[in-house]
């Protein structure tokens, strides 16, 4: 299965931003761990902190299922909503903090919807439950 893993902005500042709410891992090093525990799939991944250039990346349509953390994309981007919506694939949020113990405008997803499920507060594990719930 080709699993495409693909984050939002700021996101690749993972390991250095906000060590008490994101970690002190970089994704880099967690995909490392990832692509070693998962070696049946081909994991892909794409970063931007340009919401048009997420959705090109979605419209490629070279992958099997999508994760997708959009970041602060999450809580007001109806485009990469309706991109979202337009995958017939499996598709699952992802969330490293618990958006639903932040700042209450982080507590709305416009994604979700668009998504079959969403993993929030588990830290960069989140990335890896999902990727095990894929079928």
């Amino acid at each position: 299965m080709k699993v495409l893993i693909i984050n939002g902005p700021n996101l690749n500042l993972l390991g250095a931003r906000e060590p008490e709410i994101y970690g002190n891992v970089s994704m880099e090093d967690y995909l490392e761990k990832l692509k070693s525990e998962f070696s049946s799939h081909e994991i892909l991944y794409y970063q931007s902190n340009i919401e048009g250039e997420l959705i090109n990346r979605l419209q490629e349509d070279d992958f099997d299922a999508v994760i997708i953390n959009p970041g602060a994309f999450t809580h007001y981007s109806y485009a990469i909503a309706d991109c979202l919506k337009n995958i017939q694939k499996q598709k699952i949020e992802v969330h490293i903090s618990n958006i639903y113990k932040r700042e209450e405008f982080r507590q709305k997803s416009v994604t979700a919807t668009c998504t079959d499920a969403v993993l929030s507060g588990f830290g960069m594990e989140g990335y890896r439950l999902a990727i095990l719930s894929l079928k």
